[in-house]
């Protein structure tokens, strides 16, 4: 068979191919972002009444209403901006998946579709599946400034969609509400789809605030807004999340979404509803993670590399520059291979593999876990 790919220069995910050298090298696994501690008890018992009580078939397509009720009640706490839910939320099959339905829906061939970097991997791919073409804005570390002017002069006749991801990952760097501002200036009288991957709204350090779409009218009315579950509740294989946005672009998004996987667990899907009851389930999540991020810092005090600011998510750059010259990928697998410890490289991020000297580290994990790493990383 002649095979014409449609992702002929992609190759397997980082996140894959890191996690499966950790693997091989019986490294401690930093690189891939999921937790290591145990899924709440209570939510587990949930989903498991639901499953004895019956609630084992399809899911209603937009979801069930019970979670899109708790989900409407949460986005009112929270940002101020009532959703109805019927027409404004979405249950997917994860964040991926969300985001990967909200370009296809959206992005036509010859479309421009404007990007953050380091952008998480899987934006560029659904990009290019659907005939559009990437428009990317570099970022550079530490602090990974935005110049809003250059993405203003990005913007053609072409632009159909512009993705924005706060708290972002890799960086760690969060959208201040000038930010927003900004963005809500730039797209207002035109005809371009804001996509917010907003998965760590609740991993937010240092006392700043989520700035997140929802909480601005003019955004709010061309935003989808994708958030998941696995993220907030440690639960990144259950694979579950839910998009928010204004009703017409709704429709689009479940119009695709209902072909490519029309529903979503279902009693996870009411397990989640009770769970959200109690926002203590996922407002005690900032200093959670913030505790770890400060125990894996502190712990690396001593060590030649470099730590980089955190002011969101669950991952750390450090910038080893003063250790070696090795592109990141070599040092990522040096790392991984000679001292067993396992990270990202950030130029896996970046379209043109930029080196910056800087790899990306999880820290969602047992303190032990975190303390081992830390040994070997202070030693080199």
């Amino acid at each position: 068979m002649i095979i014409h790919s449609k992702l002929p220069h992609t190759e397997t995910s980082i996140f894959a191919v890191m996690s499966a050298l950790a693997k091989r090298y019986n490294a401690i696994n930093l690189s891939q972002g999921f937790p290591d501690f145990a899924v709440s008890k209570e939510l587990i018992d949930l989903v498991h009444h639901y499953m004895l009580k019956g609630y084992n078939q399809y899911a209603p397509m937009p979801g069930v209403p019970e979670l899109l009720e708790a989900i409407s009640a949460k986005v009112q706490k929270l940002y101020k901006t009532k959703l109805d839910p019927d027409t404004n939320i979405t249950i997917t099959a994860g964040a991926t998946q969300a985001l990967f339905t909200a370009i296809t829906a959206f992005v036509q061939t010859g479309d421009e579709v404007i990007v953050f970097e380091p952008a998480y991997d899987s934006y560029v791919p659904a990009i290019k599946l659907n005939g559009g073409h990437p428009k990317y804005v570099s970022l550079s570390a530490p602090d990974f400034h935005i110049d809003w002017q250059k993405v203003k002069d990005l913007i053609t006749s072409k632009t159909k969609m512009i993705i924005i991801n706060t708290p972002n990952n890799p960086g760690g760097f969060v959208f201040s509400k000038t930010d927003m501002i900004q963005l809500a200036e730039i797209t207002n009288q035109t005809n371009i789809v804001v996509l917010s991957d907003e998965v760590y709204e609740h991993i937010i350090f240092d006392g700043l605030q989520h700035q997140s779409a929802l909480k601005f009218d003019e955004l709010f009315q061309r935003t989808i807004a994708v958030y998941s579950f696995g993220k907030t509740f440690h639960a990144t294989g259950w694979k579950t999340g839910f998009v928010t946005g204004p009703a017409d672009l709704m429709s689009e998004f479940r119009k695709v979404h209902q072909f490519n996987v029309f529903s979503v667990n279902t009693p996870i899907q009411y397990a989640l509803a009770d769970y959200l009851e109690n926002p203590e389930n996922y407002l005690n999540l900032p200093e959670f993670y913030q505790t770890k991020r400060d125990y894996f810092v502190t712990n690396l005090k001593g060590s030649r590399f470099k730590v980089l600011p955190a002011h969101g998510t669950y991952f750390q750059l450090l910038d080893y520059s003063d250790i070696s010259n090795m592109p990141e990928i070599e040092f990522a697998s040096w790392l991984t291979k000679e001292k067993g410890v396992a990270a990202i490289p950030v130029s896996a991020f970046y379209h043109d593999k930029k080196n910056q000297y800087l790899l990306r580290f999880a820290f969602p994990k047992e303190n032990e876990t975190l303390l081992k790493a830390t040994e070997i990383l202070r030693k080199i």
